[in-house]
């Protein structure tokens, strides 16, 4: 047993101290002897610790890259936080055992023992996490704000009000985590596109030598100068009369395929931009998916990539507001990116049986599976029991459509990070010039040459308490060291860009498929069917998410052999009657995006340049629909053929 903190009457008070945020005030806090704990993630080593200040106590923090551990090192000592007397095993500096959480303290334990003359005594991540935010939502006034619209406000949370609730932690991947009492919380899933993501790609794309320095670049760009909205693909007038926002968000990245330019070409305060909006929405997406899933209205967002900047929150703020019909909205808590180490630092007095370990702890662990079953044992289908299906239709961005019948079908949700954004991204890191090329490269590339996995964060032994192996993938683009886009191989790239988007994909249309009540899911669009790889990528992520319950088929045209076998037409699977300009509706409809020009009276030169775009676009349409009767009548003689010698 050592010391406990007491928490009674904390506050924040006014100030910065350097980038770690504002001190909390402990009054009733004995100012003795120094109590420190850290959080050693898969990017940074956050440290909370205890110091005097006029004779009071408070809570202070500092961060360090992980591959700076000596600056760590120094600092400690430096501040005298080795004097510590929280636990120990005896009067000696090397019987002191300091509080530590997260995949480093497994894998740097030698390295603190060594520099340091003290070990380890490592606690488990997402209880820490947990530990660390109840600790602010139920002690210290002010702790939880939201951001929208541009307006900070602070959130009164009473205690006893307060669980159940659901926390997303951004990392270098993101968990999501339904709390629901002290130390009672059930980690529901996680993805691997979060802050390392953004960061990785941020300094492949833009030069970027900091996660700061890349939040910067971003608050001076333009995303609309790489995303493709509706207005680009549809004009202004059309936007008009289908009732479409002029600004809504098609396609991250999406306008880069039409373009000629190079990386070069694009300002880096622009990527940056169109990267930080790309993946906070899309994180808001999956937490709202979740949180539907789980019933709760309740979300708050930590994680040391928030970092307290506006775009991330407005953007997160916004989104959620958006899926959600304003019946969610996003909270922000003071010290985000510290929850962890807070959550060490409490438990100081805690007997040894108290803390929570990598290998004792035993939270419940939903919607996630790390051997996945095989669906083969699915129910036959036919024209009878059909419907109802998610159809996923995969262009530039992705649209969800639910079909519970011939003709009757109704679009619950899309997605932004679609083909587009794969082949987007995939010219801009590669060069590629084709999505043929793209999935070549891919092909023979290694993405664990970029991706960082649970092995780089934990050790060999990976995270054995959920299930997840070394190999699992924690967050794509994670290990990008460099910012010398020469520094490693277009192979590579192109298989971590694959890898990373698929698996989304197949995510995101699990959780609605889930949401909905469907077991069947089917596929089409330009950028899956007929390409093997993303086909089996997409499979892959179906099965993992949801053990094998939910079976995949993919529709490359009408008669196609799914993967059970059975003959499916677009006429017996309820979608013949999608007109082509009802599917570029549902198909343009992906993500939220409003953006800040309000919407202009048409001229009478714009309304004639908006009316010759529609004339083209019909023409293209009536040239397609040509080329799809003449491939359909081909379909059906070879279909009777087929049928004539069957008998």
């Amino acid at each position: 047993m050592g010391r406990r903190i007491d928490l009674s009457g904390a506050e924040i008070r006014g100030g910065d101290h350097g980038d770690g945020g504002p001190p909390i005030f402990l009054p009733r806090q004995t100012a003795a002897s120094p109590l420190l704990a850290l959080d050693i993630g898969g990017t940074l080593i956050k440290l909370v610790y205890t110091a005097s200040c006029g004779g009071e106590a408070e809570l202070r923090f500092a961060k360090f890259e992980r591959r700076r551990l000596d600056d760590c090192f120094k600092f400690i000592q430096a501040e005298g936080l080795l004097g510590c007397n929280g636990t120990t095993l005896g009067s000696s500096k090397e019987n002191i055992a300091l509080k530590a959480t997260g995949g480093g303290s497994y894998k740097f334990g030698d390295d603190f023992r060594e520099k340091l003359g003290v070990s380890l005594d490592k606690l488990d991540e997402m209880d820490s996490v947990v530990s660390g935010a109840n600790f602010l939502l139920q002690n210290v006034p002010g702790a939880a704000f939201t951001h929208m619209n541009g307006k900070r406000n602070s959130i009164d949370i009473s205690p006893d009000n307060l669980f159940p609730y659901l926390l997303v932690n951004i990392g270098s991947g993101v968990s999501i985590l339904k709390v629901t009492g002290n130390r009672s919380f059930e980690r529901v899933t996680r993805t691997h596109i979060g802050g390392g993501t953004m960061f990785g790609l941020g300094k492949l794309l833009t030069g970027c030598k900091s996660y700061d320095e890349f939040l910067q670049l971003s608050q001076k760009g333009d995303n609309f100068v790489l995303d493709l909205i509706v207005k680009d693909i549809c004009g202004e007038l059309v936007c008009q009369k289908q009732g479409l926002s002029t600004s809504t968000l098609a396609s991250s990245f999406g306008k880069v395929i039409t373009s000629m330019k190079k990386l070069t070409d694009y300002r880096p305060e622009d990527i940056a931009s169109t990267l930080l909006s790309a993946f906070t929405y899309n994180i808001a997406q999956i937490s709202f998916l979740v949180a539907s899933l789980l019933g709760l209205r309740r979300v708050f967002f930590g994680g040391s990539y928030i970092r307290g900047h506006k775009s991330t929150m407005e953007n997160i703020s916004y989104a959620l507001d958006f899926w959600s019909q304003s019946q969610m909205q996003a909270a922000f808590l003071q010290h985000e990116g510290y929850l962890g180490a807070i959550g060490a630092l409490m438990s100081y007095g805690d007997s040894i049986d108290e803390n929570l370990t990598l290998e004792e702890s035993h939270e419940k662990n939903n919607y996630e599976s790390a051997a996945p079953t095989d669906a083969a044992a699915a129910d036959e289908h036919n024209d009878s029991n059909i419907f109802p299906y998610l159809l996923v239709n995969i262009g530039s961005g992705v649209s969800m459509i639910e079909v519970i019948g011939k003709g009757k079908f109704e679009r619950i949700i899309g997605s932004h990070l679609g083909g587009g954004t794969i082949l987007g991204l995939a010219r801009l890191l590669t060069g590629c010039s084709s999505y043929e090329e793209f999935l070549g490269l891919s092909q023979r590339g290694n993405n664990l040459a970029v991706d960082l996995t649970v092995g780089d964060i934990y050790g060999e032994n990976g995270y054995p308490k959920i299930g997840l192996p070394a190999s699992t993938t924690a967050a794509s683009f994670g290990k990008v060291n460099s910012s010398k886009l020469s520094d490693y191989k277009a192979e590579d790239l192109a298989a971590a860009l694959l890898n990373s988007f698929t698996y989304n994909i197949g995510q995101i249309a699990y959780f609605v498929a889930n949401l909905s009540g469907l077991k069947r899911i089917f596929f089409r669009g330009a950028y899956v069917c007929g390409h093997e790889k993303t086909m089996d990528k997409i499979s892959r992520s179906l099965k993992y998410w949801s053990k094998g319950e939910v079976q995949t088929t993919f529709l490359c045209h009408e008669g196609f052999l799914g993967t059970l076998g059975a003959f499916w037409s677009y006429e017996n699977m309820g979608i013949d009657g999608l007109e082509s300009h009802e599917v570029i509706r549902e198909v343009l409809l992906g993500a939220p995006y409003t953006g800040n020009f309000p919407a202009l009276p048409l001229t009478q030169e714009q309304d004639i340049e908006e009316n010759t775009t529609v004339e083209a676009e019909v023409e293209r349409l009536r040239n397609e629909n040509t080329v799809l009767k003449s491939e359909l009548e081909r379909l059906r003689r070879e279909n009777a053929e087929l049928k004539a010698k069957s008998v």
